[in-house]
């Protein structure tokens, strides 16, 4: 969506009747193609289509805006444009051009394992290309003047206030994440705004105060005096920036699936009020089927994570990896390491074996030869289950993803709450990367940042092979005790490697 903004922002004005039909029925074609395509997205055999679906829609959208604005200066009674600036068709197919050379290659080479890194990055784009929007519409009306004497202000004028204040906490919140996500904040700067939490918490609230209190006298002045100093939207939009980047900042590690996905709904709602600034009705909608959609989504997985979404953004934990050593853990007990070979065995003879996926599995590129793994030992009469879980990985259904992408039975993919049931009556789960989403603490210590978060019931296996690089702890940067169970056994190594020696040791079987 974020790629069509500007080019859907360009329809502020009302053209001929004739056409205002026209363009009426393609926005209506659009938006059954934005419902119908994501209605496809909840699962991974219709995904792709949906994607298409609601990209086609979304082309729709564009040339109906393109027609409207084509036709947009013929409506006055003396036959000349009324109040319609000069559309630049050059620079119009200039930005598509750009759009598309910028927009396409990292989306055909980018991998999985960075995938929410793009997700973060293009969603940052949409709430940006909705801030310049409003700022371009400050502009164009000369500081909102030409709305000098209405009551109340005039929707442009609140809409452009709104969509400049959200858009621009998306947009910097997201190159925040999105800097995470691909581990290139440094350290000791990120471990800096974790430390310092609650300062910024305070910053946050008078960032937001002040973000407000401009927006409230530029709407001011566009009803009693108008005019006002583009300083003024320009203050606004840097508050509103450095709030983006002080409430993502000291936000932990383990909660970035939960806020990407609110930085998501809050460009589809910046791109909401944008529409309503700009009469177009396209923009309402599509704004408002991503913010709807990604509210929904940002509650459900704050719930898997037993949070409150407040919780998340005002207390954060987590900052990273942490090293560990191999070997006695402390209070926690003794890691007991195993063999491909002993791997093999164990899950060669058992009745049931679980797969639990995670960030390692993503960043090893395993799906593949785990899903040759599950192939083999079918083929010997042992039943193989996917369990994952809603905040696995590094954004929503990121574990779904790549299974799919190694062809993995849908139906093999149980939902966390339709397979915590199974783990008792396993003989062996495999954990492959996977770390805070099976750690038993979330569930038996009080103490814990994450009790009362719901994980897989992993511990209960009667037996539990950990597929790691080493002892480093998880995302939240909190020790694991599964890890020390005395049915738990740690297979170190590069996941893919690891998973392709279990392969050979079981068809040597």
């Amino acid at each position: 969506m974020s790629g069509s903004v500007m080019l859907l922002a360009a329809d502020a004005h009302t053209p001929s009747q004739g056409v205002s039909y026209l363009v009426t029925a393609l926005y209506i074609v659009a938006f059954g193609m934005f419902i119908y395509g994501l209605s496809g997205l909840t699962g991974p055999k219709t995904a792709v289509r949906g994607n298409w679906i609601a990209a086609v829609g979304m082309g729709v959208a564009v040339v109906a805006t393109l027609i409207s604005v084509y036709n947009n200066g013929s409506n006055g009674d003396d036959g000349e444009t009324v109040g319609v600036p000069t559309i630049n068709w050059i620079l119009i197919a200039a930005g598509l051009i750009i759009g598309v050379a910028l927009g396409i290659p990292p989306a055909l080479k980018t991998k999985m394992t960075a995938m929410p890194q793009l997700v973060a990055l293009f969603n940052g784009v949409g709430g940006g290309t909705v801030a310049l929007i409003a700022w371009s519409e400050f502009i164009e009306t000369s500081g909102f003047s030409d709305f000098h004497g209405t009551e109340p202000a005039s929707p442009l004028v609140i809409g452009s206030l709104i969509a400049a204040i959200i858009g621009s906490i998306s947009f910097w919140g997201s190159l925040v994440a999105f800097s995470k996500l691909q581990e290139i904040l440094p350290k000791g700067l990120e471990k800096f705004f974790v430390g310092n939490a609650k300062v910024f918490q305070v910053a946050n609230i008078a960032l937001l105060a002040l973000s407000v209190g401009i927006a409230i006298f530029l709407g001011v002045q566009a009803t009693d005096g108008g005019g006002a100093s583009t300083w003024w939207i320009v203050g606004l939009l840097i508050a509103a920036g450095v709030m983006g980047l002080f409430v993502v900042f000291p936000i932990g590690g383990a909660d970035m699936p939960v806020v990407i996905s609110l930085l998501n709904a809050m460009t589809g709602l910046s791109a909401a009020a944008a529409g309503i600034a700009l009469d177009n009705t396209a923009l309402i909608v599509a704004g408002m089927i991503v913010g709807a959609s990604g509210s929904i989504l940002t509650n459900l997985m704050a719930t898997a994570m037993n949070r409150s979404i407040p919780a998340i953004v005002f207390g954060s934990f987590g900052g990273g990896d942490a090293g560990g050593a191999v070997g006695p853990g402390g209070d926690q007990g003794t890691v007991k390491a195993t063999s491909a070979a002993d791997a093999a065995i164990q899950m060669a003879y058992a009745g049931q074996v679980i797969v639990v996926p995670g960030y390692g599995l993503a960043v090893a590129q395993a799906q593949h030869a785990v899903k040759d793994m599950a192939s083999i030992l079918e083929s010997k009469g042992v039943e193989v289950k996917y369990a994952i879980h809603p905040v696995a990985g590094r954004m929503p259904g990121h574990m779904n993803v790549l299974l799919a992408e190694a062809d993995v039975e849908y139906d093999s993919m149980k939902e966390m709450d339709d397979i915590n049931g199974e783990f008792s009556r396993t003989d062996v789960t495999i954990v492959i990367g996977a770390n805070d989403v099976t750690n038993p603490a979330a569930r038996n210590d009080p103490s814990s940042p994450i009790h009362g978060m719901p994980i897989l019931n992993v511990d209960q296996s009667r037996s539990v092979i950990v597929l790691k690089r080493s002892m480093s702890s998880g995302y939240a940067g909190i020790e694991n005790p599964l890890f020390f169970a005395d049915q738990t056994s740690m297979l170190f190594g590069d996941a893919k490697k690891s998973v392709g020696a279990v392969i050979e040791e079981l068809k040597a079987l």
